[in-house]
């Protein structure tokens, strides 16, 4: 099974080609630009240098979200226009789950970390048990400090993984000691290969209604959400 991966959620532009446990090949940056100029020439180059023919893929996984809602977007809608053009499988994945399966190798938790602005950050928290991948709290979007008292909790230490972590880092010290682990800076980029690994043995999704993961709504939606109810208030 040959299989294209596509993240773009956040910073980070990541692209690999897949075949059963095989990686053909992988393109990753970290770079603040403008992927929709960069996606699609990324793919096409990785594809070209490869020599696999778009006809040749079994399926397509893209990193669904949280993250920047543009850059989410992007990911997505090139992901289902290729799986509807090709007519192959579409695989959604939570782009925090890809950034924990960098480390799993770590024995406790790790919670993946994007910064969600104003205090806030989404994350979520996950554990590698044996053979299995596991989701202990689903990914939310969260203050800082009302997580790290969540995580206080927890007999564990906590590996924090993900380019925005420094942002946060003293708070997560401060409350959490020395059961606040962080990964090497090199680990911090998603792989793009482990998207791939993480999608290759899930059903493909009903490509029309597939839609990205936000988990919260962009400001300018939630003003106008807002300002309807107090419209309706009012009537």
């Amino acid at each position: 099974m040959k299989v294209l991966a596509i993240d773009t959620s956040n910073n980070p532009l990541g692209i690999a080609l897949l075949d059963e446990n095989k990686v053909i090949g992988e393109y990753i940056t970290n770079l603040k630009k403008n992927h929709s100029i960069r996606v699609m020439p990324a793919i096409q180059q990785l594809m070209t240098d490869c020599e696999i023919e778009p006809s040749k893929l079994d399926k397509i996984v893209v990193a669904k979200g949280p993250g920047s809602y543009t850059g989410v977007r992007i990911g997505v809608t090139i992901a289902k226009t290729l799986a509807w053009s090709l007519n192959i499988p579409l695989v959604g994945v939570s782009s925090l789950k890809l950034l924990a399966a960098s480390v799993r190798y770590f024995p406790g938790f790790v919670s993946p970390l994007f910064d969600a602005r104003r205090g806030q950050i989404y994350t979520g928290l996950y554990r590698y048990n044996g053979s299995t991948f596991e989701t202990e709290i689903d990914d939310c979007n969260v203050l800082t400090v009302d997580w790290v008292d969540r995580l206080e909790k927890l007999d564990s230490p906590i590996l924090f993984i993900g380019n925005d972590v420094s942002l946060h880092k003293e708070i997560l010290i401060e409350k959490l000691g020395d059961k606040a682990v962080f990964a090497e800076f090199t680990e911090n980029n998603p792989r793009p290969s482990e998207l791939g690994l993480l999608g290759m043995n899930i059903a493909g999704e009903e490509i029309h209604t597939f839609v990205p993961n936000y988990i919260r709504l962009v400001e300018a939606e939630a003003k106008w959400l807002d300002s309807q109810k107090s419209d309706g208030k009012k009537e």
